[in-house]
């Protein structure tokens, strides 16, 4: 993929994974659009850029607030006139037993992660539609394709994605539309640190996991070729990566594996 001039919207990018990508995608010569709720941080990562006052738009963003994707579209539109690929990055994790999380906390995860997703998506369609082309990216997590304790709203909404992309790219291939769906492993960033529990409140913990697990300016690096070749499907991780393919042929396996590994 020729870079150049291309205008690539990241949602999340305040940290984690959707800075690191602003950072890579940066390097190559994209034009940038940065959203995330946190407008100092978005600030942040737009003067880390090169060139940034001609090539970097901030543009503050809430997935909540599904309401505001049309009019937040429209603002994108104005910024360099057109996209040319959505990152879907934005989202929010979890770490709780399914019996004690809180039907509020489930119901926020979900707006998050899965309807916001969807709401954003949904505004810039037919912006793709009417130019016949156009890439959606979405970093779900290996979460998408399995399960394991503490994540089981976190792992539905995921599951959710894969399922509503996955019809989406049948429904809009005669458009050239691609749709990519991208399942890191463990990333070193602060999602379990933002982490909701059981009551709706932040984890506050930064697991070992996590602690030790790939940097994610690695995996921005790992994922641009990706793009480029236009991937319906991406894995990017550690060892845990291999759970995806154990749940096609020994999900059996997997289960009683899972019951046993230290998931923090």
């Amino acid at each position: 993929m020729d870079n150049q001039k291309k205008v690539i919207w990241i949602t999340g990018a305040s940290s984690g994974i959707g800075e690191a990508l602003a950072y890579e995608f940066n390097k190559k010569g994209a034009h940038l659009i940065l959203s995330a709720r946190r407008t100092k941080e978005l600030e942040r990562v737009q003067a880390a850029c090169d060139n940034s006052e001609e090539t970097v738009r901030i543009l503050p963003l809430d997935l909540k607030q599904t309401e505001s994707m049309q009019a937040k579209t429209a603002e994108a539109l104005e910024l360099f006139g057109h996209i040319d690929m959505l990152i879907n990055n934005g989202g929010v994790s979890q770490r709780a037993y399914a019996v004690d999380a809180k039907l509020e906390t489930v119901r926020e995860l979900m707006e998050v992660n899965f309807f916001g997703t969807i709401a954003l998506t949904k505004a810039v369609l037919p912006e793709f539609i009417r130019q016949k082309s156009g890439h959606i990216v979405v970093i779900s997590s290996v979460m998408g394709k399995i399960g394991t304790k503490y994540r089981s709203a976190y792992a539905a909404s995921k599951h959710a994605l894969h399922g509503w992309f996955d019809c989406l790219r049948q429904e809009v291939y005669e458009h050239n539309i691609d749709i990519t769906l991208v399942c890191p492993g463990f990333v070193k960033t602060n999602v379990t640190v933002n982490a909701l529990n059981a009551e709706g409140e932040k984890h506050e913990k930064m697991e070992s996991a996590h602690k030790n697990a790939m940097p994610p300016e690695e995996f921005a690096k790992r994922l641009l070729p990706k793009l480029a070749r236009q991937k319906e499907e991406v894995y990017i991780g550690g060892s845990e990566i291999l759970a995806v393919y154990m749940k096609r042929l020994a999900p059996k396996l997997l289960n009683r594996i899972l019951r046993r590994v230290k998931v923090t």
